[in-house]
């Protein structure tokens, strides 16, 4: 797995504390938005040649160990899908 925390970045008032890609206005966000949009990794560094694979594979991660350390609060009307 990428080590994401040499790449992914948070700064108080760049893109509202979001995490960034290597301290650009390119969010993880963006990045998975893009994905599940059906975009493939190279039709994403075609668009925005600043970024890596190295980057997208950075986002995967840190989506991925963000998951894995969340707690989801169902309400008493809601149900897990």
């Amino acid at each position: 797995m990428t080590d994401y925390h040499k790449i992914i970045t948070i700064e108080p008032g760049k893109r509202g504390g979001k995490p960034c890609i290597r301290r650009m206005r390119i969010t993880v966000g963006d990045v998975l938005g893009w994905l599940a949009a059906n975009m493939s990794h190279q039709q994403i560094i075609e668009e925005y040649p600043d970024l890596t694979e190295e980057d997208i594979q950075a986002c995967l991660a840190y989506a991925a160990d963000k998951e894995r350390h969340s707690m989801i609060a169902f309400s008493p009307h809601e149900t897990a899908v």
